[in-house]
């Protein structure tokens, strides 16, 4: 199965803000002179550039001819525009009633990505966990939820991990605290799984799986997880998602934290051990599981 990426209505309407920035800038205008020119609030513009509203076609033709885009550009932008106002509905849609809004939006730019960087101080990646272990956490981060509820949970955290198997997979680097795998999450033979399922999966070329020992000390400190999310594999981020106390998740993609947050995960890949050291001390701590 092919990689989401290039069709995708969501990075389709990022791509086309972003050529609608650089034609805007290219013209010497600030969003309030496209605001007043095309009758309409800058915040609109805004909106429209930074991917977090869609393009209509009577904005998008008003900006052909303001920005005066030659015929082959205009066509190339043509099809961006058309491919972001797509309505398909993503594979999550079925599970709309257990589903927040802000894990929609994650969901969706976890399908548009090429590459993910996710640190975790206590549990096991979601794209990294085994079914019965993430029944376990989910069970307790949503105890008022129904067990069907919670089914329907595990199932979308299973079925993300399809993005692993794509003929173009996701590029996964995850960076756990070694008390990640020493918190026994669903009993002893739950966590033996895990591991198990871990120590295999880390195999794969394109998972890079780094543990920060206790011995890191404070070069390993952070409280809070995060997700960073890039398109292009060889980038930085573009957004992230941090997750709070109250299992919700906030996105973030304005420039100042998403420079933090990289240089935050640098850091802490910085402070774990190597990847084969990191197997290393991963199979020890599964045979100590007795």
């Amino acid at each position: 199965m092919a990689a989401v990426t290039s069709s995708s209505p969501l990075n389709a309407r990022r791509k086309l803000g972003t050529e609608l920035r650089l034609l805007r800038d290219q013209a010497g205008l600030t969003t309030e002179d496209v605001g007043a020119r095309l009758n309409c609030h800058n915040s609109k513009i805004s909106r429209i550039e930074n991917g977090k509203r869609t393009c209509g076609q009577k904005d998008f033709t008003a900006f052909m001819e303001l920005y005066e885009v030659d015929e082959p550009k205009r066509a190339e932008l043509e099809d961006l525009a058309t491919r972001s106002r797509q309505r398909v509905p993503p594979w999550w849609h079925a599970y709309n009633d257990v589903i927040s809004a802000n894990y929609s939006e994650f969901l969706a730019y976890e399908a548009d990505a090429d590459r993910t960087c996710e640190y975790q101080p206590l549990l096991i990646p979601g794209l990294l966990q085994t079914a019965d272990y993430a029944r376990a956490v989910t069970g307790v981060s949503y105890a008022a939820l129904g067990p069907d509820q919670v089914d329907s949970l595990v199932e979308v955290r299973i079925r993300r991990q399809d993005r692993l198997r794509e003929e173009v997979p996701l590029l996964v680097e995850a960076v756990v605290t070694e008390a990640a795998l020493r918190l026994l999450v669903g009993g002893t033979d739950v966590m033996r799984a895990q591991l198990r399922s871990l120590a295999q999966v880390i195999t794969l070329d394109h998972v890079r799986f780094k543990i920060i020992p206790f011995s890191a000390g404070e070069k390993g400190a952070s409280t809070g997880a995060f997700t960073l999310f890039a398109t292009g594999k060889d980038t930085d981020a573009d957004v992230a998602f941090t997750e709070s106390a109250e299992n919700t998740t906030s996105f973030r993609d304005d420039p100042l934290a998403l420079r933090r947050l990289n240089r935050l995960f640098t850091n802490l890949s910085a402070a774990a051990l190597s990847e084969h050291d990191s197997r290393e001390l991963l199979e020890r701590i599964e045979k100590e599981l007795v």
